[in-house]
Formats: C-alpha cells, structure tokens, sequence
C-alpha cells in the first residue's frame, strides 16, 4: 500500500471508529510501524483532518457540534486537586475538551484532553504520573487555567461548575 493510500486508510478508520483507536493498532492492522502512523496522522492533522490525541488513542472530531452544549471554566487548584477537579466534571456529565493557559511568552497554549469518564481520567492521570519531565500545563501558570466542557445543556455545565465552585476550584 502506497503513503497515500495508507494515509486514506487511516482517515477513514478513524472517521468509522466509534472508540478511540492506537497508533500501535493501527501499525499492526497497516503492517508499518507505529513511528510511520504517528507521522502520518501528523500530516493528516496538517492537511485539516480533525485528529485528535486521547490517552486511549487517535479520534476523529469533525468539530461539528459534538455538543448541544459547550461552556468554558476558569478554574485553580493545586496538583492535588487535579483528579477531584477531573472526576467531578466527568462525574456531573462533562466532557473534558480541552485545558488552556495564558502563558507570558507563547501566549494561549491548550492542549486537547477529551476525557469523557473516570476511566479516561485514570489514564490521563497515570501517563503524568509515568511521563519524565512533563507535567500539566496549569504547572506553569500557578494552577490557574480554562477548560472546555461539553455537555448536554446549559443546566449541566451550571451543575458543574457549581461543584467546582463548592471544592474551591473555580478561579473567580
């Protein structure tokens, strides 16, 4: 199979798929390796094709309302506090989109998290608790940072943030 065509291939799994799918799957189901996945969904993402990165693999967003709903949180808290800020958006019926920071040289800086359940969050968590010298973003700013939530209605994402308010992460 040419690169163009394995390029298409992938595109077309992961615009099929309905769960997350590896780099490693993808390789083996390809017979190339993952290093050349991770590559080419690269050039798919510089192309335009909406790939994101999750901790269980690749998904394809279509970024065309995912959500009935989307709000965004200003929160703060400490490093002990990030799975207590996780868990209870996931746990009220948020899906976690994406965190941003305001940096004082680069500017906004976000980075794609969806998580959606407990079960995402663990692994989001375990890969910062196994990943040499990385740590969250909101590490750089002091812990202050914006969370894209989706939700099914607006009803949802006031219930979410009200938790937040109540554990003292909202940043107001």
């Amino acid at each position: 199979m040419d690169t163009k065509k394995r390029r298409n291939e992938i595109l077309d799994r992961l615009k099929q798929a309905d769960t997350p799918i590896s780099a490693s799957f993808l390789a083996q189901q390809l017979s190339v390796s993952r290093q050349i996945i991770v590559g080419d969904v690269a050039i798919l993402r510089a192309a335009g094709a909406h790939i994101s990165a999750t901790p269980r693999g690749y998904i394809f967003d279509d970024k065309t309302g995912a959500f009935p709903y989307e709000g965004l949180l200003a929160c703060r808290h400490t490093p002990e506090q990030l799975q207590d800020e996780l868990y209870a958006i996931v746990d009220y019926g948020g899906f976690i989109i994406d965190v941003t920071i305001e940096h004082p040289i680069y500017g906004q800086l976000s980075g794609p998290l969806n998580l959606g359940s407990r079960y995402d969050v663990d692994l989001f968590l375990e890969k910062i608790r196994n990943a040499e010298n990385a740590r969250p973003l909101s590490v750089l700013t002091d812990g202050v940072h914006l969370h894209r939530i989706g939700c099914k209605d607006e009803k949802t994402f006031q219930l979410i943030k009200k938790v937040l308010s109540q554990k003292g992460i909202i940043f107001s």
